[in-house]
């Protein structure tokens, strides 16, 4: 997550969902809050905002409140303050591209420890990060973008006991996206599955260690959603 995407259309589907997917749960944010850029056009995508009778309905609360976030100061901070998500938030920036390599993996794991702390008593957890999925090769912990990533074991860290919804944002992986969701879905046990949606770049919510009603839950977003490109994924 990056702050200037706060009210784009992804974010509207990633809200709307975990609002669905968390009532009478305290959900935690770990936002995996990534410093701006300004090197591409990323989180310009506001115009559904300006389509109120194709959008509204979907979550008229939430649209309402993504407005005026739009409209103003655009941050992770902004979106907490509408009360409309979460009961439980992370949000110290990851900053360790500004360190010597050699410091890296020692910052993130800090970094991550606080992640846990902070999310000890949610009944389920969500992670944001930038970019997705990755997995476990030690050596991606020294690269400059690793802050855009949430390794397996930290997605299965934030899942023990208790659900968790991952961001991943599909990639040019050989295979297409259905291959590619298929094998992080693989990595996984066998309830995980994924809520796909293409809002302007193509998205997968990961969903961890679900309970049946969470999963009858993602169900009913799935079809209610389904006209705007949202659709379940499970493993074959």
């Amino acid at each position: 997550m990056q702050d200037r995407y706060a009210g784009d259309i992804g974010d509207y589907v990633k809200l709307a969902l975990l609002r669905h997917l968390t009532v009478d749960r305290k959900l935690g944010i770990a936002w995996y809050l990534y410093p701006d850029e300004g090197h591409n056009a990323d989180g310009r995508h506001i115009g559904y905002l300006s389509l109120p009778d194709r959008w509204r309905r979907l979550d008229p609360e939430l649209f309402d409140a993504l407005k005026l976030v739009a409209d103003n100061s655009r941050s992770v901070k902004a979106l907490q303050q509408t009360g409309l998500i979460g009961d439980l938030f992370h949000g110290t920036p990851l900053t360790s591209e500004a360190l010597p390599w050699q410091k890296r993996s020692t910052w993130r794991h800090e970094w991550f420890q606080n992640v846990v702390a902070s999310m000890s008593e949610a009944d389920i957890v969500f992670a944001d990060p930038d970019n997705g999925l990755v997995d476990d090769d030690p050596k991606r912990r020294t690269k400059a973008k690793f802050g855009k990533s949430i390794t397996l074991q930290e997605a299965t860290v934030l899942a023990h006991n208790r659900p968790a919804i991952i961001y991943h944002h599909n990639t040019r992986r050989p295979g297409g996206h259905d291959l590619e969701v298929e094998h992080w879905l693989s990595q996984f046990d066998d309830r995980a599955f994924g809520i796909r949606a293409n809002a302007y770049s193509c998205r997968t919510f990961f969903v961890l260690n679900p309970d049946s009603d969470i999963f009858e839950r993602a169900q009913e977003f799935c079809y209610k959603w389904s006209e705007r490109g949202v659709r379940l994924h499970t493993l074959k």
